[in-house]
This record gives structure tokens, sequence and C-alpha cells, in this order.
């Protein structure tokens, strides 16, 4: 009799990534914001998006929260995609439940997929977001003040980085 093995939640959500990346996923800002522009402000039934929250420097020099719905297509029996997007590579990284990063900017634009754990980031104007487990981050911020990012509850955070440049 054999035992099934349980993995957390986070490496079912980190194979799905993997297998993403393999395909394209990756530097969607372009390709977003232009397929947004044409796009109708409504949603028509059966359109489906996936939310990224993108960080970014306004013309203030400080950093701003975006909320960014990438629209997915009916890809048949491979579910719903995005357009395919270029990355160029991807880093693990585990976070300690005490981190608190004070204002920086983002080292290239690059999303941030939270696996486990929670962080809160905190943009120029003070506003803060926290991001969950599964929770997807454009950071964009190269430029200007940056955010701020912190650990939170005391836990330590996995993630993801998938770099764009």
């Amino acid at each position: 009799m054999h035992s099934q093995r349980s993995f957390p939640p986070w490496v079912k959500r980190l194979n799905f990534i993997l297998a993403a990346v393999a395909v394209g996923f990756g530097s969607l800002a372009s390709t977003v914001y232009s397929q947004q522009a044409q796009q109708s402000q409504q949603s028509h039934e059966g359109d489906r998006t996936m939310k990224v929250t993108r960080v970014y420097t306004g013309s203030d020099g400080k950093s701003h929260f975006e909320d960014v719905e990438v629209p997915l297509k009916d890809g048949g029996k491979a579910g719903f995609m995005s357009a395919l997007i270029a990355a160029k590579g991807v880093v693990f990284r585990e976070t300690s439940g005490d981190y608190n990063f004070d204002f920086h900017n983002a080292p290239r634009r690059q999303y941030v997929v939270n696996l486990e754990g929670e962080v809160e980031i905190e943009v120029g104007d003070g506003t803060k977001r926290i991001l969950r487990s599964g929770d997807i981050l454009l950071a964009e911020d190269t430029t200007g003040q940056g955010h701020i990012s912190r650990a939170v509850g005391g836990k330590p955070r996995k993630s993801l980085f998938i770099t764009l440049e």
C-alpha cells in the first residue's frame, strides 16, 4: 500500500507558473497596455482576465499602484491563456518573517509571484497593499523613490521572480 504524498499548495502553483514560463509567460506590460487600449471598458460574457498589481514610477518621481487585467483567450483543452510574451530568467526567493526593506527600486522590470506567505508593499503616496499567496506584482519602479516591502504577521515568504530585462 502506497501512501500519497501531500505537497504544500505553493508547489502546485509553482508547477503551474513554471509551465507558464516555459511557454513564454513574462513581459506582459507593453502587450497588455496596447490590448487594453483596444478593448472595451465593459467586460463581455465569457471574457477572462488575470489580475496583476503594477508598481511604477510616476512623473512625480514617486511609486504608484495600478491594477492591470491581463486578457486571457480560450486555448481549448489547455485552458485560458494570455498572449505569448518572452521572459529573461527566473529567480527563486525566500525572505524571513522579519523582512522590512525600506524604500528601494526594483532592480529590473520583473514579475513577483507570491507562492507562500504575504508581503505588504507601500508606495510613494503612503498607499499600502498586502499581496497574498497566488498574487502577482509587476515591479516597474526602477527609478525614482521606489517602494517599501515588509513581511506580514512575522511569517517567511516564498516568491518567484520572473525577470523581463
